[in-house]
């Protein structure tokens, strides 16, 4: 059974420049002459969960994370209603990630993250696939419009008191419509009681479609700090609602270039709020990739997903720089 790797700390860190009155935050651990590899988090707006760290053989890899613009410990942070985020889009995450290759002096990088992090993951990959020299990804999205209606429409339908709580918490007006967009305009109101109650509903369904998972945490989502919540649901709604700024298919269409970069593609076949199709159809369009389906495991992931995702990470160790 694979086990995660020790704590360990980071032995650089800093804030980058990527302009937009932006400073991204990272940080380095592990081996400075080992394999790089980036943890791409989730959310989006959720910050790298530093215990991602540990998934790596710190002796091997050259471990960075890296917080996404507005939240974790990037600034300016997006809990401030007056931080704007037009220059807050998939386009500028992935030309982040692109600066902080070139700032670190890495040549190419294992990509590893799951959920929102996977799009990113693929959004770039697919731009430089010359500078990817692998990638894991637990829990696979690609953000496509049927997946947000799916997570915030579609899954009302196995949890339907939670489901019409969230719709009913927006002004009657907008329940019978598009409710991500309802929220993220709910999200912009000058009145901070508005936006305070508008993403702890937000959340409160967020935490609902997980906890109907069999190891699913209660409070997953709420339970983060009143700042770190608030950037959370206005980074989410401002992404969703934009459809993420990509082409309905898009990531799927370009898969081809991906073509040569080895992957492991892990997913939960009892992922509620990401259903293994999206997965499924990946891996056939991209011959390089195994999918590996974790019988047991929902989006927040298992004994056995945990396993897949060290033994995955611990094979491309083998592979060299």
């Amino acid at each position: 059974m694979a086990k995660s790797f020790p704590p360990i700390e980071p032995y650089a860190h800093g804030l980058l420049d990527v302009g937009d009155g932006n400073r991204i935050y990272w940080e380095t651990s592990g081996n400075p002459d080992g394999k790089a590899a980036v943890c791409v988090h989730g959310g989006p707006g959720s910050g790298g969960r530093r215990a991602s760290r540990r998934d790596f053989d710190p002796e091997v890899y050259r471990i960075v994370m890296f917080d996404q613009r507005g939240c974790g410990e990037s600034l300016p942070h997006a809990s401030d209603p007056a931080v704007s985020l037009e220059h807050n889009t998939t386009e500028h995450l992935i030309a982040d990630m692109e600066r902080l290759r070139e700032h670190l002096g890495i040549e190419r990088w294992l990509l590893y993250g799951g959920s929102w992090g996977s799009t990113l993951i693929l959004a770039y990959a697919e731009r430089y696939p010359e500078r990817v020299s692998e990638i894991v990804i637990c829990g696979v999205t690609m953000t496509r419009p049927e997946e947000t209606e799916w997570l915030y429409h579609g899954v009302g339908r196995l949890l339907p008191g939670p489901w019409e709580a969230f719709r009913d918490a927006l002004p009657a007006a907008d329940r019978d419509g598009n409710l991500v967009a309802a929220y993220h305009r709910l999200m912009h109101s000058t009145d901070e009681a508005v936006r305070d109650r508008a993403a702890r509903d937000w959340v409160a369904w967020e935490d609902a479609v997980i906890a109907h998972e069999v190891l699913g945490k209660p409070g997953a989502y709420s339970d983060r700090t009143d700042a770190s919540l608030m950037a959370f649901v206005r980074i989410c709604t401002h992404y969703f609602a934009n459809n993420a700024w990509l082409k309905d298919g898009q990531l799927l269409r370009g898969a081809g270039r991906l073509a040569g970069i080895p992957a492991v593609l892990i997913h939960g076949r009892l992922d509620l709020g990401s259903p293994l199709k999206t997965a499924w159809e990946l891996a056939k369009a991209w011959p390089d990739a195994e999918l590996k389906v974790i019988d047991d495991s929902g989006h927040t992931g298992s004994p056995a997903m945990q396993d897949a995702i060290v033994e995955a990470i611990e094979r491309f160790g083998k592979n060299g720089r």
